[in-house]
């Protein structure tokens, strides 16, 4: 049996109905000359599941809190409980999607089954299927579970052949095998001990009046957590943040940050909220980091890189979009300067298409880090700039869905990938319903800056919305 981290402990204990803590990755498949069926997606992911054992595995909390969960066997495992389907109405316009995709991104996972779900949505304009992937936090580390979009993509349309076994679950632990192997565990493994308490006081804090991380908190992007959300999506040509960067300096990521921060502040104007010169919000951001950044702090990943997060003022009140720029460019440049960043180009070029495991990492990053005061997550993971495949159909976009923690109404998820940069945005419904707002707006702050390139000023193309 193999027992949960501290950390993977605490998501479950913080999985609330206000609070629910999984990743979402959307996937936007185009037509194909085979479409895909639920029946073809239940095969896909049955021949592919043994890749992630943990997928057929549970959570199991020992009796009396002596010690760490563990993970166990699903007794009862059926695929067709966690691949679902669904279909927009007619005529299947991203307005629809985007309500559709909010809603499921609000319901808690269930604890008493593996800790995900897979929904295929039909129905969509053109003949386009989308997939939403959820997995809970405690799921994805990185390290020993990879994201289940991972796991089913492919560098061609054909399907690779993997040797498939047939499964036989293990017999469930009864209680006192639970209690006597925690008590071996931690005999043989004194930190276990630690962890243990570690875990159980931090359960304890997590409930004191007035420590939560967000208790002197205010602002448009603070509010109470509903059990209601919002999702919208929106995308840019790469070309007009590369024609940026050329123009201004730093890197890609800096500008699509500069964008966000732009989008942040025009959002704000529509709202009539107020914006002085020294209006800023504190942004968690993950960044990769070698290994050497180990000593530094971060999250390993089986993937090679690690994760460690980083704060980072946005500057919102400053009206000058190159200015805006240069102040978000500056205040990385001393993470840049460390020399253990990861280029951009060696994350797009690590095996198979690991953005959604590395979005769902870089969550782990800002959930862990939850009490340092910041007022949003934003995570940012460049993709292959080459098409890849979905049980045999080519993926057009894939947007992250970011959970929301604390007290904290907006996440942005970022993704590069064939060309375009997709955003993917989470709001509270009660305190943020205009999600789709924000994201306009983010495209018209880096429209600002694709308007300073050049002597001519040349009018870069607007970065396409897509339908809501």
């Amino acid at each position: 049996m193999q027992r949960l981290s501290p950390l993977d402990a605490m998501f479950l204990h913080q999985d609330h109905p206000e609070t629910p803590r999984h990743v979402a990755s959307l996937a936007i498949l185009a037509p194909g000359d085979r479409p895909l069926d639920y029946d073809r997606l239940i095969q896909v992911i049955n021949d592919r599941i043994d890749l992630v054992p943990r997928y057929r595995q549970v959570p199991r909390r020992i009796p009396g809190g002596v010690g760490m969960p563990v993970w166990v066997d699903d007794e009862h495992f059926d695929l067709s409980l966690h691949v679902r389907r669904s279909a927009l109405p007619r005529p299947g316009g991203r307005d629809a999607l985007h309500d559709l995709v909010g809603r499921l991104i609000a319901r808690r996972l269930d604890h008493e089954r593996p800790l995900w779900e897979l929904y295929l949505i039909e129905g969509l304009q053109g003949g386009e299927l989308a997939l939403l992937f959820k997995s809970h936090q405690a799921l994805v580390d990185g390290s020993h579970t990879v994201d289940l979009a991972q796991v089913l993509l492919e560098e061609t349309q054909r399907d690779r052949t993997i040797p498939h076994e047939e499964w036989t679950p293990r017999s469930a632990p009864g209680t006192l095998e639970l209690l006597t192997g925690s008590v071996r565990s931690q005999l043989s493994h004194p930190a276990e001990l630690l962890w243990s308490g570690e875990y159980q006081w931090s359960r304890v804090v997590s409930h004191l009046p007035g420590l939560g991380p967000d208790a002197t908190s205010h602002g448009p992007l603070t509010a109470t957590p509903s059990r209601h959300r919002r999702f919208t999506s929106v995308s840019a040509p790469l070309t007009a943040f590369r024609r940026v960067r050329d123009e201004h300096g730093g890197t890609v990521n800096d500008v699509i940050l500069a964008a966000i921060a732009g989008g942040l502040r025009g959002w704000m104007l529509t709202r009539a909220e107020p914006v002085t010169a020294k209006t800023s919000f504190r942004a968690m951001v993950p960044m990769s980091v070698t290994r050497d950044g180990l000593a530094e702090g971060g999250h390993p990943t089986s993937l090679g890189p690690l994760v460690r997060g980083l704060m980072l003022n946005l500057p919102v009140g400053e009206s000058n979009a190159v200015v805006r720029l240069h102040q978000v460019s500056y205040a990385l440049k001393g993470h840049r300067e460390t020399g253990s960043a990861v280029a951009a180009n060696k994350l797009a070029n690590l095996p198979g298409f690991a953005t959604s495991t590395f979005h769902a990492v870089g969550a782990r990053v800002a959930t862990d880090e939850a009490n340092r005061p910041y007022h949003l997550v934003i995570t940012n993971v460049p993709g292959p700039q080459d098409p890849v495949y979905m049980a045999g159909q080519q993926l057009r976009e894939i947007f992250p869905a970011i959970p929301l923690t604390g007290h904290r109404a907006v996440s942005v998820g970022v993704t590069s990938y064939d060309g375009r940069v997709f955003f993917g945005i989470v709001t509270d419904r009660e305190s943020v319903p205009d999600a789709d707002v924000l994201g306009q707006c983010i495209l018209e702050a880096l429209e600002e800056l694709t308007e300073t390139i050049g002597p001519r000023r040349a009018r870069a193309p607007r970065g396409r919305k897509r339908p809501t």
